[in-house]
């Protein structure tokens, strides 16, 4: 039997339950961002049968030529919209790129809304046409499931259940879905990911088609993440810690190549990103500064920090 290594919390406690059931699940969730930075979620709304169908399309997309995908590399968007090649991107202190590929799906702005004009348009994929329409569809249950997630965090804050909701409202977040292809030779010195921290507020994860995730625990150990059937795992992102003081903590995490008897096998992950609005203030929150802990990080905006951040992995020249 798998040794669970992330705490397991039901979203529906908190969507549907009473005020103890809510409270509980703030204080479970809170504690897992706080302690681990990683947690499991179960009963979180997003339909398992669009998890799949776009889990299916992906890899439809991905088995293409190269020729056909590289259609869908867009000059200019630093790989926030479209495909983005294989060994573009490495983890911020890596020199050597990881080996993946991948495709990223961004906001649809309802409407005539003036934020239309924030974001460039998705990709459609002429080969694949189900796949951004998919896509698009998951985002937004993603999105909602995200949503509810920081309502908790906000509680757990003492920020008040809607601090967030304005902050993310049309944010900036990207549905990814990401490729490692099988491994056909001794890799340099590369793995599928390196180890990293996302940039994001948080992440939201559907299990991978294969294992090889893995997080550093404070101990300094790799400990494998190992989701269950139905399962969605969350992590704090460094929006989230630059924003709470280091209180809730953006955990170091790495896919790692397969055993050698699986080097066939490819992986497919789909994570979703979520961004606030690039005018979000990520300035550390006063209740989060205290004498042993003042603040760590210079004020600047959400934008401003995923600018940074774009060029530090390769992506933005």
């Amino acid at each position: 039997m798998m040794i669970r290594t992330i705490p397991l919390v039901d979203l529906s406690t908190f969507t549907q339950g009473d005020e103890t059931q809510r409270q509980s699940f703030v204080d479970k969730l809170g504690d897992a961002f706080h302690t681990i930075g990683f947690v499991g979620v179960v009963n979180h709304g997003i339909p398992q049968s669009l998890i799949d169908d776009f889990y299916s399309a992906s890899n439809t997309f991905f088995e293409k030529e190269e020729a056909i995908k590289r259609k869908y590399e867009i000059e200019g968007l630093a790989g926030q919209r479209g495909y983005t090649s294989f060994g573009k991107e490495h983890a911020k202190q890596s020199k050597v790129a990881d080996l993946k590929e991948f495709f990223q799906i961004g906001q649809e702005v309802e409407g005539d809304h003036v934020d239309k004009e924030r974001y460039p348009d998705n990709v459609a994929v002429a080969e694949v046409p189900e796949f951004l329409e998919l896509g698009i569809k998951l985002y937004k249950s993603f999105e909602k499931a995200g949503a509810e997630l920081l309502r908790a965090i906000a509680i757990h804050l003492d920020l008040g259940e809607g601090y967030f909701d304005e902050k993310i409202h049309n944010g900036n977040s990207i549905l990814r879905a990401i490729y490692y292809p099988p491994i056909t030779q001794e890799p340099a010195s590369a793995i599928r990911a390196e180890q990293h921290e996302d940039i994001n507020l948080i992440t939201l994860l559907v299990g991978a088609s294969a294992g090889g995730l893995q997080l550093l625990n404070k101990h300094g150990e790799w400990q494998n993440i190992v989701p269950e059937q139905g399962e969605i795992v969350i992590n704090v992102g460094d929006m989230l810690q630059r924003l709470t003081n280091n209180y809730l903590k953006s955990t170091t995490h790495r896919v790692v190549n397969p055993p050698r008897d699986e080097w066939h096998k490819p992986r497919l992950s789909i994570p979703f990103f979520l961004h606030p609005r690039s005018e979000m203030d990520l300035t550390c929150l006063d209740s989060c500064i205290t004498e042993e802990h003042p603040c760590d990080y210079e004020p600047i905006t959400a934008g401003g920090y995923l600018d940074e951040r774009l060029r530090e992995i390769g992506l933005k020249k």
